[in-house]
């Protein structure tokens, strides 16, 4: 048994998906305390008790404390059984939070898998699916098993209502080495809108083109989704190369300038962009679990996350190996999988 104190460390909700996703993988039980404990409303949410509860479904977990506000439980898994799923996250709670805590399990199942997720798709303090879709999953299936997304219905904050669909094909995983982005391909800026006026999108493009001065004009696009959507406003920027892609996000809400957010998305993107490392800040830290199961592999990555810092002890703790970090001159850092 494995005891996590949830506030140490970056103290949000990924302990927890790293938990249970190590639990089901090692078959190794724990219990976790003061959950969220670095929070400003700590405790379980909707998204992460729908998280919790799918890797229960998939695993044939027991869990004690499993409610709304709870502030620990505990987690003894079962075997992980492969199917057809559908789980609900009921609110806004992001689909792509619930899809990490049950993906690397399930793909290295005996059979493969389907997946039918509903809830928020585009949401604040979450990957949106584009991340999902053209980020992690492309390096995923570089290591062995096939899995894709499809997006059937946006869901934005606070009314959800989104939908993705995923099919795993398990594999064991191979180490590999992200090392190099390679020729930059492509680049785009997409404005989305449900319910919301054309001019929010238009002033979030011109505001990024302003930071991201030398893109070309027609990487600039507004998406408009049908009203009932809707309300809900994505700014995705994509930055695509010859062997990873990029996507930076920004999420519209309510008393927050357009402009504002979209500076903040066009920042981060040119930063990424000054640097040379392979994965970006959200695909570092989503990286970590593959690694450690292949047992090897290396990638570059730009500053590293204290989320970064906080999953990659917890791995070590379940699995026996942890992460060294080197600084490269080019202001990169190296990940390198290492025995605990």
């Amino acid at each position: 048994m494995i005891i996590i104190d949830g506030s140490e460390g970056e103290g949000g909700g990924q302990v927890l998906r790293y938990a249970c996703a190590l639990a089901l993988l090692t078959g190794t039980p724990f219990t976790i305390e003061n959950i969220r404990g670095g929070r400003e409303k700590p405790g379980l949410m909707r998204q992460h008790v729908t998280a919790i509860e799918a890797a229960c479904v998939i695993g044939g977990a027991e869990c004690t404390g499993l409610a709304v506000g709870s502030n620990s439980l505990s987690f003894r898994p079962g075997r992980v059984t492969p199917g057809d799923y559908h789980f609900a996250v009921g609110t806004a709670g992001s689909t792509g939070l619930v899809l990490q805590t049950i993906l690397v399990p399930l793909m290295l199942a005996d059979a493969p898998s389907r997946l039918v997720i509903e809830g928020g798709t585009h949401a604040m303090a979450a990957p949106p699916f584009e991340f999902l879709e053209r980020t992690l999953l492309p390096v995923i299936n570089r290591m062995g098993p096939t899995v894709s997304a499809r997006l059937v219905r946006h869901g934005f904050f606070p009314r959800g209502g989104g939908r993705i669909e995923v099919d795993i094909v398990p594999a064991p995983l191979r180490p590999i080495a992200c090392l190099a982005r390679g020729d930059l391909r492509r680049v785009g800026a997409t404005a989305i809108l449900a319910g919301i006026p054309f001019d929010v999108g238009d002033r979030e493009l011109k505001t990024a083109a302003k930071t991201l001065a030398d893109w070309p004009q027609d990487a600039f696009a507004t998406r408009q989704l049908p009203a009932e959507q809707g309300p809900g406003n994505a700014l995705i920027l994509e930055a695509a190369f010859e062997h990873v892609t990029e996507v930076m996000s920004a999420f519209g809400k309510i008393g927050v300038p357009a402009e504002r957010l979209a500076k903040t998305a066009a920042r981060r993107m040119g930063g990424y962009l000054a640097c040379d490392a392979f994965a970006g800040p959200y695909l570092q830290d989503q990286l970590l679990l593959p690694f450690a199961l292949a047992g090897d592999g290396v990638f570059s990555t730009v500053k590293v996350s204290q989320h970064t810092l906080t999953a990659a002890a917890l791995v070590a703790r379940f699995v026996g190996r942890g992460f060294r970090f080197r600084s490269c001159e080019d202001g990169a850092t190296l990940v390198e999988v290492v025995s605990a």
